[in-house]
């Protein structure tokens, strides 16, 4: 049924948005912030009843916990393409739109992919600290690894994927990749078994969907990529044993990491940030200004669609 009023129209708000997007919706909602209040508990026993649209991001998603708190809940508005963090069947049993941003921050998830492989292999993080420390000239660094030329394989050659290969491409890279399904009209070698995968590359990236929340990169598959091998996770950090990740690093049984994703987000294992070959980032792939206003955007639409009575465009579940 259509709302033409959306000035009553109550929405949480999990996390921040870009100040644009924020000011389209404090002047077209009532916002409530979870994630600054005191006491959030106290929030939602106050306002729960009355959200209708809960705007979050890809790897927060909403709780069944909270979404059961939510009797008036119509719209799960993802600010991302990960769905992983949302009961997405739950959500359909009770008629409620969830809705990602695709497309928009493909470049920028493909470009921090290819940054961080540059970034691990070519150690840029421990040269930067010794000229920072002012120890350049004092201390020897070793050389690093030749980047363009490499064997790369990706995990998961979607959107993501295939924007990765296509950079890589310009490395003078040789492409393999693991997926769900062959597809032929990628030109790329296709390795149906990670393991295998793993062991015919030099750089293993991750840049698959995380909708089952297993992990795929096992103990056995870094085994495969063994000591000259890194591994680059764009993805998720629950599609990685992080405890065998930090084990096979520790004990250089490969040789390097660069992670933008972690399984505890925000917490990261101590050891991955002591250890220099290990490039890290705070999960912070699509931050660019111009992706963050375009995904807000979507948010936006997918939002005033459902508050028109219609069907969201971007809507991942057919309610």
């Amino acid at each position: 049924m259509p709302h033409d009023n959306r000035a009553t129209i109550d929405l949480l708000l999990t996390q921040p948005v870009p100040d644009a997007i924020d000011d389209v919706l404090m002047r077209e909602y009532r916002v409530h912030r979870l994630y600054q209040h005191a006491h959030p508990q106290r929030l939602l026993d106050e306002v729960g009843g009355r959200i209708r649209g809960v705007v979050t991001g890809g790897a927060k998603g909403l709780p069944n916990a909270l979404m059961d708190q939510l009797s008036a809940l119509e719209i799960i508005a993802i600010s991302g393409i990960g769905t992983d963090a949302v009961d997405l069947a739950r959500a359909a049993e009770r008629n409620i739109h969830v809705t990602t941003t695709p497309g928009v921050l493909t470049d920028d998830v493909a470009d921090m992919a290819i940054g961080l492989i540059i970034a691990t292999l070519r150690r840029l993080g421990e040269g930067e600290r010794l000229v920072r420390d002012g120890l350049w000239g004092t201390v020897n660094l070793a050389l690093a690894r030749k980047v363009s030329g490499i064997d790369l394989g990706i995990v998961g050659l979607g959107r993501v994927g295939q924007a990765i290969a296509r950079r890589a491409a310009a490395f003078d890279m040789r492409i393999a990749y693991c997926d769900r399904q062959e597809k032929p009209e990628s030109g790329y070698r296709y390795v149906s078994d990670l393991r295998e995968l793993a062991r015919s590359v030099d750089v293993l990236v991750l840049a698959a969907s995380a909708d089952d929340g297993k992990a795929i990169v096992t103990r056995e598959v870094l085994e495969a990529l063994g000591p000259q091998g890194y591994l680059i996770n764009v993805a998720r950090g629950k599609l990685v044993d992080e405890q065998a990740l930090v084990e096979a690093l520790c004990e250089q049984r490969i040789a390097g990491a660069g992670l933008d994703v972690f399984v505890d987000e925000p917490n990261v294992p101590p050891a991955l940030r002591d250890l220099a070959q290990v490039s890290l980032q705070p999960h912070r792939a699509s931050a660019t200004l111009q992706t963050r206003q375009e995904m807000g955007q979507i948010v936006l639409d997918n939002l005033a669609a459902c508050f028109r009575g219609e069907l969201p465009p971007q809507r991942v579940t057919r309610t």
